[in-house]
């Protein structure tokens, strides 16, 4: 997962009550260094939102830094559970699903790159009806 800068307007409106910092990162070293997929970013460019970046891997500094840290799937919740541990930290784990109103809280986001080639569409469409999600949950929980 690429370290990636989002900027999207409409969020950016949402969010504005909420100091945030987002980053982006992978449980596993694949892509450390790697650009975003082509097909991301075109996905990405389509609905506004430019992403730049590069990827690279969760370190223990993320989950002592971060309040929230959110998976896509129930096996990178499971890595980042065991890399809390070692790091004594105590970020709010969560699978970015549980915040889509469309899905049941511990279905996995799919990958893209077996999703045909609509799949990058899919995993977009996913993820910002997630993100809306918690940006719900974060007005809630922390009453803004």
């Amino acid at each position: 997962m690429p370290d990636v800068s989002i900027t999207c307007p409409a969020s950016s409106v949402r969010a504005r009550q909420i100091s945030m910092v987002e980053d982006s990162a992978g449980t596993s070293g694949y892509h450390d260094g790697e650009r975003p997929d082509q097909r991301t970013i075109e996905s990405a460019q389509r609905r506004g939102v430019g992403v730049r970046g590069t990827a690279r891997s969760v370190t223990e500094r993320d989950l002592r830094h971060f309040d929230y840290v959110i998976a896509m799937d129930g096996d990178n919740l499971t890595r980042l559970r065991f890399l809390a541990m070692s790091a004594r930290a105590t970020p709010r784990l969560h699978l970015m699903r549980e915040f889509d109103p469309e899905s049941w809280p511990d279905a996995p986001v799919p990958d893209p790159y077996f999703g045909g080639p609509s799949g990058f569409d899919e995993v977009h469409d996913i993820v910002e009806r997630a993100s809306h999600g918690l940006l719900a949950h974060l007005r809630t929980e922390h009453k803004l």
